[in-house]
């Protein structure tokens, strides 16, 4: 009785949920396999992939070629530049570029750049800080901003459905900040606890040192300032360098992903009236060279050597030639690669890593400005080891700049590596938006990237040694950290490159 009763509701739970025995689906699938069998042809017509669905539009497919879109640019009247790059896809980025930084700065300015970094996205005179975060969270924009030497750089990064709302919070964040002195407060103590930390990152560090140590002017201005420069920063004084600095001649806004003439129709009412100020003449640097050594309780001894390179990025042809060498040079670090095969057949990866066991990381870098840079290897080594680790950078540097000692298949490896990374980097539209304003703040326009392929493609064994012969012949810059006292003297690297 009581097993009837549960099969019978066992029936109507089947029927209610649409289920049916193992058996009679087992049943149904067979006969539809049958059926299906019986008439392919109708099985074909009515399920094929060839056919469109119907009432489904499918959108036009894009062209085998799709070349780029040309750059426009356009000088409001108040003197701020507006320049786009219009790219297929959802998303849009744009972002303010400024001519200032670092070396912009003297006696009570310094460090304001880097608090000016901190100070970003803050209260307004239209909004508060919670009301901004509420509204980016909203629209799931992404906001950033970031200080260097000679260009500051704000960007909102969001769906371009978002973007009339995004020009607006930009803008209003950039013209209407209020540095108010309880939110400078908070962002000192936090400067001072990265300052404080800023030596337990001896790679930072050492980045950091090399251009205090190696240049005298403007460059040689902190970026990262010392304690007593932050105890002298208030709002007023981030509030005059802003408005001296942050004026319209020197104001890019760059965007990839945006209509042209949308951004401008909004840009030309929201900017129209951006404060101008005098021409500033660029404040002039010197590269000298030097040493520097911070001694420091570790069981590995870090070590930056490098030399100028002249010229810098208006030296277009000379930059590009760096960048290939730093490429063939390249390196890393013992552990990995930095994925499966990258880096695996640069010099310093077969020539170094690969031999000296006791050397956990060991590579090429570069830190270019408008007018010179720096160009060297950058190891970490135990202390034991940094006296040879220094002299296998300085062989390293000079067979770059020996003839014959470069082949050209390593050569056309490394300008096919940089080709590649270059338009890698390009399909990103972060990148490219920063591309366009920090070329317009350097060259004053958009050079195309045809342009800078084609340099890489001419570039011969004879340029890469001529070039490094030039970049060796300047005074070295080397700066340690750790066990400094086992690092060689500077006068004996200088002896091994003169």
């Amino acid at each position: 009785m009581l097993s009837g009763m549960l099969r019978s509701s066992t029936r109507v739970l089947r029927k209610l949920c649409g289920l049916e025995p193992a058996a009679a689906a087992a049943a149904r699938r067979l006969s539809a396999a049958e059926a299906s069998a019986s008439s392919p042809s109708a099985s074909a017509r009515d399920n094929s992939l060839l056919r469109p669905l119907p009432g489904l539009d499918l959108p036009p497919p894009l062209p085998d070629n799709l070349g780029r879109r040309p750059t426009r640019i356009t000088t409001l009247p108040c003197g701020i530049r507006v320049a786009t790059e219009d790219v297929p896809g959802p998303s849009a980025c744009i972002g303010f570029f400024i001519n200032s930084g670092s070396i912009y700065e003297s006696g009570e300015t310094t460090g304001v750049s880097y608090m000016l970094e901190k100070m970003a996205f803050k209260d307004t005179k239209h909004r508060r800080h919670r009301n901004l975060v509420y509204e980016l969270e909203l629209a799931g924009g992404n906001v950033g901003a970031s200080c260097a030497r000679e260009q500051m750089v704000y960007s909102y990064d969001t769906l371009k459905g978002y973007m009339p709302e995004a020009i607006e919070i930009l803008i209003d964040c950039m013209r209407n900040s209020l540095f108010l002195q309880e939110e400078v407060e908070r962002q000192l103590v936090l400067a001072r606890e990265e300052v404080q930390n800023l030596q337990k990152n001896p790679e930072r560090f050492l980045h950091e040192q090399l251009n205090l140590v190696g240049f005298s002017g403007a460059i040689a201005n902190p970026l990262i300032p010392p304690e007593d420069a932050l105890a002298r920063i208030n709002g007023k004084t981030i509030q005059k360098f802003y408005h001296e600095n942050y004026t319209a001649d020197r104001v890019v806004l760059a965007a990839s992903g945006v209509d042209h003439e949308r951004l401008l129709n909004y840009s030309e009412f929201l900017l129209h009236d951006w404060h101008t100020g005098s021409p500033v003449e660029k404040p002039k640097s010197t590269y000298v060279g030097g040493d520097s050594r911070h001694r420091a309780d570790s069981d590995m001894t870090h070590v930056a050597l490098a030399f100028e390179v002249p010229g810098g990025w208006l030296q277009e042809r000379d930059a590009t030639i760096m960048t290939v060498i730093q490429t063939l040079m390249g390196g890393g670090g013992s552990f990995s690669s930095g994925g499966p095969g990258k880096g695996m057949h640069s010099r310093l990866y077969l020539r170094v890593l690969n031999k000296y066991h006791a050397v956990q990381s060991f590579s090429a870098f570069s830190n270019v400005y408008d007018n010179t840079g720096l160009f060297g290897i950058y190891m970490t080594t135990s202390s034991d080891f940094v006296a040879k680790a220094v002299d296998v950078a300085t062989s390293e540097l000079i067979a770059v700049a020996t003839p014959g000692e470069v082949t050209e298949v390593e050569l056309q490896r490394a300008k096919n590596s940089t080709i590649s990374s270059v338009l890698m980097n390009l399909e990103s539209r972060v990148i490219v938006a920063e591309d366009i304003g920090r070329q317009l703040l350097t060259y004053g326009c958009r050079k195309p990237i045809d342009y800078f392929l084609q340099c890489m493609e001419e570039i011969t064994l004879n340029d890469i040694t001529t070039f490094a012969r030039k970049m060796l012949s300047s005074q070295p810059t080397m700066v340690s950290w750790g066990d400094v006292g086992k690092v060689p003297p500077y006068e004996f690297v200088c002896k091994r490159f003169h």
